[in-house]
């Protein structure tokens, strides 16, 4: 059989499909990006049938860039961006109205309704989520009750719903399966991560059917097989997994207490728990990092909202650079002896404060404070806010050592100045892999390893490859320095809660 392993990775502003090879190296890719929707303040939509047309692009170009066709590919791995939903009709699969983005704040009224209820706890307890609008479950409660007709459509069995990866199986398999699988099902707000279900109290609460919500399977497993009238023949969908959980296996973070961390337009950090499902006390979330072999292994996660986007306001806010590469090389030549900090609250602040009302702050300007200041100050917010997610897990579970390595990934990463503050104020090792595919990576090797093409677990792991480890220089003084003007500059920052 062909080892060739086809991974759809559908983010949040492009589609990309990444073909490789039998040896795990890439051997043709494709991408596209779409329309992003904004129908009032604080609202983000996609149309769904732009996200269809951009997956049937980009695999044939990725195929076409390999000079392979669908006859090689052994198997396909979806990932995708999580908590964005879409409802459809059962008969059709036409989309009964934009898809609702995982960034959308237009259920907050929903969410507070809910706090005020004193619910919260009882969400939290199940599913390892907090009530907030980020997550999938008040997005479907919303469409429900805002579409006209969709409430009685839906009850009479005649909709389906899920998230991007359930949306796309649906389509590629011409109908003939609806399903999803554990990590994704865990960012719902209707998924109990302990009991691996459907909870009957939460969608009872939210009013969703529950036959409208997709089977539950794990990352590695049997999703159907594509039409061949879409690409020329059958291939069989054989790995799905939320894309921060896909990095997560990418990076070959399989045992507990390895860490990843992935920083893009945000950073996403989950930490490895095994079969141990942590109860934050200090307002991470709790999810799967995946489920193989009926198995469950938990993670610990902490969702920062702006990493990569400092930079981009520096660059297109500000104008302080011209690219976004600039800003190491920028931030190296700023004065040691000035402290300016940057609060990047520009949408709140996530993981573990969890304010929405927060806003960005910038703190010890001086007369002598430059755009090299600024720069500095953007790229060690990332690092701060790391240390804040590191910090909190600590506190959450013994097995977040002081000996924890992490890995990271997503287009910040290429800096290495950014990688080494990062690994000054985290006072721990940071490692760069030689793939920063790892979230393609990831779903590749979930249906590679389930068709049995590429290696197990174990043997993935061993040819994870360092490309460069960041020890930490700093010493404690100015690190302990630095970490207590931050501390104080988010003080300030939050909102009065």
């Amino acid at each position: 059989m062909s080892g060739f392993v086809l991974a759809i990775d559908q983010g949040t502003t492009s589609t990309r499909a990444i073909l490789f090879d039998d040896k795990m190296k890439v051997a043709g890719t494709g991408q596209q990006e779409f329309a992003q929707h904004y129908p009032a303040s604080g609202w983000v939509e996609h149309d769904p049938e732009d996200i269809w047309a951009s997956v049937l692009a980009t695999v044939k170009s990725a195929l076409k860039s390999a000079s392979r066709t669908a006859s090689d590919v052994a198997a396909i791995g979806i990932t995708n961006q999580r908590e964005t939903v879409v409802i459809w009709d059962k008969a059709t699969g036409q989309p009964i109205h934009n898809a609702i983005v995982w960034q959308d704040r237009r259920t907050a009224p929903l969410c507070q309704k809910l706090k005020k209820q004193g619910l919260e706890k009882k969400f939290t307890k199940k599913t390892g989520l907090l009530l907030d609008p980020y997550f999938s479950g008040t997005k479907i409660a919303w469409m429900l009750d805002k579409v006209k007709g969709a409430r009685k459509r839906a009850e009479k069995g005649e909709l389906l719903a899920g998230t991007i990866d359930s949306f796309l199986i649906w389509r590629l398999t011409g109908g003939q399966v609806h399903a999803t699988d554990a990590t994704n099902a865990s960012r719902t707000l209707v998924y109990n991560i302990e009991k691996n279900v459907w909870d009957e109290e939460l969608l009872s609460i939210l009013n969703i059917p529950a036959a409208i919500l997709p089977q539950v399977k794990d990352c590695a497993d049997d999703f159907g097989v594509t039409e061949k009238s879409l690409f020329g023949a059958e291939m069989r969908i054989l790995g799905v997994a939320g894309d921060q959980h896909a990095a997560t296996i990418g990076q070959a973070c399989f045992e507990p207490g390895m860490m990843k961390s992935t920083y893009g337009t945000g950073c996403f950090a989950l930490l490895n728990t095994g079969a141990d499902l942590v109860r934050s006390r200090n307002r991470l979330l709790t999810t799967i990092a995946y489920r193989l072999n009926g198995k469950t292994t938990y993670a610990l996660e902490g969702s920062i909202f702006i990493a990569g986007a400092a930079v981009q306001w520096l660059r297109d806010g500000i104008k302080v650079i011209g690219k976004a590469e600039q800003s190491g090389a920028l931030a190296a030549t700023a004065d040691p002896a000035q402290q300016v900090y940057l609060v990047p609250a520009f949408v709140g602040l996530g993981a573990p404060h969890w304010d929405a009302e927060a806003r960005g702050a910038i703190f010890g300007l001086t007369r002598n404070s430059s755009p090299a200041e600024f720069a500095r100050a953007a790229l060690e917010s990332v690092a701060f806010q790391t240390r804040d997610l590191l910090d909190a897990m600590r506190k959450d579970w013994k097995g977040a050592s002081a000996k924890t390595v992490l890995r990271v990934d997503g287009g910040m990463v290429a800096s290495d100045w950014t990688m080494q503050r990062l690994a000054d104020i985290l006072d721990a090792p940071v490692d760069r892999p030689t793939i920063l595919e790892t979230t393609a990576l990831g779903a590749a090797w979930l249906a590679g390893s389930r068709a049995g093409v590429w290696p197990k677990s174990k043997e993935f792991a061993r040819s994870w490859a360092l490309e460069r480890r960041f020890k930490p220089e700093m010493d404690a003084a100015t690190r302990g320095a630095k970490l207590a003007g931050w501390r104080d500059a988010v003080r300030r920052t939050l909102s009065a809660q």
